[in-house]
């Protein structure tokens, strides 16, 4: 199957190759259709998941015997995280990672401590791969997008829902958070990252920095 990015709730998974990582894309929820990662190292065979969103029983058959590392939540949002406890009872030994303004409502809403919490900076191990933490307060105070620079071809950023094609993420109304949000992403996103990175969000299709980055000045002038 060619990768498209386009997947639905109950339909098949889609999965790419970025050069020592693969990248399989599976869709959660007929409601809410949450995008699910799971990235596994080609070299060591280990498996790092983003956003455990819902249906557990479809993203532990994803893993299946693979060794689950980490579990990585982007933000706080109650649909990003309904299958944690799940998925860390059948893998104990996953660390749990988030932004670090975000871990202790992740952990009240799911039972679930976080074991890492993470800062604008900080790396997250995917076998003998490495995701870079990009901070990106504004949809929630700590939402964190994980970007996997592969030194043989275009990054690839996982941007939870701070950033998707047509704009940034929902700040519910508030204006300040949508400047933030905006300033962030602008600044930390595409003022750093070349136009042929490839961005993959929390709902919905993916698209490369490229393709956005002439409608910054839109998105900001009409406040969404």
């Amino acid at each position: 199957m060619t990768y498209t990015g386009d997947v639905s709730p109950g339909g098949e998974p889609q999965t790419r190759s970025a050069g020592c990582l693969g990248i399989t894309k599976v869709a959660v929820d007929p409601e809410m259709s949450n995008n699910c990662y799971l990235l596994r190292c080609d070299k060591t065979g280990e498996v790092v998941l983003i956003d455990a969103a819902s249906d557990a029983a479809t993203l532990l058959s994803l893993i299946g015997d693979q060794p689950l590392t980490t579990i990585i939540t982007t933000h706080q949002h109650w649909d990003h995280h309904r299958a944690l406890a799940e998925v860390k009872a059948a893998h104990p030994d996953a660390a749990v990672v988030a932004g670090a303004p975000d871990a202790d409502a992740i952990t009240e809403q799911t039972g679930v401590s976080v074991d890492r919490r993470v800062a604008h900076g900080d790396r997250v191990a995917v076998g003998a791969c490495e995701l870079e933490v990009i901070a990106l307060a504004g949809h929630t105070p700590g939402s964190i997008a994980l970007l996997w620079s592969d030194p043989d071809g275009p990054g690839h950023l996982f941007t939870g829902d701070s950033l998707f094609p047509g704009g940034v993420g929902n700040t519910f109304g508030d204006e300040a958070a949508f400047v933030q949000l905006m300033d962030e992403v602008e600044s930390k996103v595409f003022d750093a990252l070349p136009d042929d990175v490839w961005f993959y969000p929390g709902h919905g299709g993916d698209s490369t920095l490229g393709a956005e980055r002439p409608h910054l000045a839109e998105w900001r002038e009409r406040g969404w």
